[in-house]
């Protein structure tokens, strides 16, 4: 693990490549000045490299004063790291189901015994116990940062392990003094199960600075051809991706592009090997979030699908909506709450029943044939719906830990 981004002065010292021997966590620290400032930990189970979120706390954090560190896990193909704040991420013997969650939060809780007075911010509730007993022993603010609702994600409905998590969650959210998420309707549901509401702050993504695009040439992209896409880390089953790859590769002179991860994309592989589909769709792997962008750009239309399957996909909101948004792409999406509302009230694309195909086509066709016509609702949205807004309450909560 490395952490790195900005060239170091005379006045910083003691550069050290280190293992942390009692919890296995590889880090590379660089002592400076910020050993001054007030310390912040931010805790995730996913890959660092790909979590846009928390980078942008992470950063937003930083530009505040405080001194950050991010500790999350090691994947086999986790992207290299090139950040201005420092990032420890664990190596660990299981990969999911149960002992994977139960090593974490063993390393995670001696990690933050070593790191005594910092302001812990936990990113979501599988990361939520080892914080809230740290915070706990040693008296230390907690910031808990939900960014669905949990329990009700698919993969763990219906399984013994849900009721885990909402054992975990009963005990300790009703005693916790700092909650946030992601959008309304998320709120109202925790409003709804335990009497408090969280604070919202939406994923919206910063306004892309000095943004030149690359050509299709330079991404080894047809010219001749218009370009659909769907992107991000979470490309999991009833999310759309089915009924995409099915639309596009019945629409002449149209290439879907899939660039991410997520559980659904190898069946999705295997089907488009399967039915030869090879020169319709493009999977290209996961990548850093700069780099995303200009294929963001480069396409006609942006896909948003989730489905109204579970209530955590019935209330999502998507960070790629809002890189479609800034990147000037319109879209189509499905109905799902928190989407539908974006895009009928800024008109920056349109909304349809996922499992119709032939409306799904169509739709797309026609987001393509008459982008025109929503370019003044993208300029409005991208004027309205901008980090740079969303993000003052958090600078105004944070503060107060300085």
């Amino acid at each position: 693990m490395r952490s790195a981004g900005r060239r170091y002065s005379k006045s910083d010292f003691c550069m050290i490549n280190s293992l942390d021997a009692n919890v296995g966590i590889a880090t590379f620290t660089i002592r400076t000045n910020s050993h001054m400032a007030k310390k912040i930990i931010l805790s995730t189970t996913n890959d660092i490299s790909t979590d846009n979120r928390v980078h942008k706390v992470a950063m937003l954090l930083m530009q505040l004063g405080f001194d950050v560190h991010w500790v999350g896990r090691a994947l086999p193909n986790s992207l290299p790291l090139d950040r201005p704040y420092r990032t420890s991420r664990m190596r660990l013997f299981f990969a999911k189901g149960g002992l994977f969650y139960a090593e974490f939060h063993v390393r995670l809780f001696l990690f933050l015994l070593r790191h005594r007075g910092a302001v812990l911010v936990s990113n979501d509730l599988d990361t939520l116990l080892p914080n809230y007993l740290a915070s706990r022993l040693y008296k230390t603010a907690l910031v808990y940062d939900s960014h669905e609702y949990f329990c009700g994600v698919p993969e763990i409905q219906g399984r013994w392990v849900k009721k885990v998590w909402l054992a975990v969650e009963r005990a300790i959210f009703p005693r916790l003094k700092h909650i946030w998420t992601v959008n309304e309707s998320i709120a109202d549901l925790y409003e709804k199960d335990y009497g408090i509401r969280p604070s919202v702050f939406r994923n919206i993504s910063p306004k892309p600075s000095a943004f030149a695009p690359k050509s299709r040439a330079a991404l080894n992209l047809p010219e001749n051809r218009r370009i659909v896409i769907n992107q991000g880390s979470g490309m999991n089953v009833d999310r759309g991706l089915e009924e995409a790859v099915e639309a596009v590769a019945g629409m002449d002179g149209w290439l879907l592009l899939l660039v991410g991860s997520g559980d659904a994309i190898p069946g999705l592989k295997e089907k488009v090997q399967r039915e030869g589909w090879q020169e319709k769709v493009l999977f290209i792997d996961r990548m850093p979030y700069d780099q995303l962008l200009h294929y963001t750009a480069t396409a006609d239309v942006g896909l948003s699908l989730d489905k109204d399957s579970n209530i955590n996909y019935r209330f999502s909101l998507p960070n790629k909506l809002f890189d479609y948004i800034h990147c000037s792409t319109p879209v189509v999406t499905s109905r799902v709450v928190e989407v539908k509302r974006i895009v009928e009230e800024y008109n920056v694309g349109l909304t349809v029943h996922v499992e119709n195909i032939l409306a799904l086509q169509r739709s797309i066709a026609a987001v393509a044939e008459h982008s025109d016509a929503y370019a003044p609702g993208l300029k409005r949205a991208q004027e309205e719906l901008s980090w740079e807004r969303e993000s003052m309450p958090l600078k105004n909560f944070y503060g107060q830990f300085l």
